[in-house]
């Protein structure tokens, strides 16, 4: 200990001076709220799936992963149709050939199964074919809103990233 620290001891000891008493500061903590997690998604244009529509939520994402939806067969890199079998049952396809698809993998039974694939064409940022009647399916928007959850769930993820590199920290 320094001599001008034991000198102050002391003194504060023997009552010559009034000890000096830490200041305290009104400093608070930056707290990340929801609130402040949603408006750093609205600055990116980020809303929650609940409040957009299906063709909202399209837009966005191909903003993000820039892929295009086409409705002429021809130069896609992925396909979703129809097709009938010889004894008149429906069945979906979902193939990157356009002709001639693998029957074990890329065709489905089921029209909710139909679009598994599509989240991750969508993030390949691949052109796609799609009947436009197909993009009314239930099973559609459900993959639509899928990819865009996802997307939602990772800008959220970076968005509270971002406030903690700026200093806020979750309540303890």
């Amino acid at each position: 200990m320094s001599d001008s620290v034991k000198k102050y001891y002391e003194m504060v000891e023997s009552g010559e001076i009034t000890p000096i008493k830490p200041i305290k500061t009104n400093k608070m903590k930056k707290i990340i709220t929801d609130e402040l997690i949603d408006n750093k998604l609205k600055e990116r244009g980020m809303l929650h799936v609940s409040e957009l529509d299906v063709d909202e939520q399209i837009e966005l994402l191909k903003k993000e992963y820039d892929f295009d939806f086409i409705h002429e067969f021809g130069s896609a890199s992925m396909y979703f149709y129809t097709e009938s079998t010889a004894d008149g049952y429906e069945v979906y396809i979902a193939s990157e050939t356009d002709g001639a698809p693998y029957i074990g993998q890329d065709v489905y039974y089921y029209e909710s199964d139909w679009f598994e694939k599509l989240g991750d064409a969508l993030t390949d940022g691949i052109t796609i074919y799609i009947d436009k009647y197909a993009m009314d399916e239930s099973a559609f928007t459900y993959a639509i809103e899928a990819a865009y959850e996802e997307l939602y769930d990772i800008m959220q993820t970076e968005a509270v990233q971002q406030l903690k590199d700026e200093g806020y920290e979750y309540k303890k």
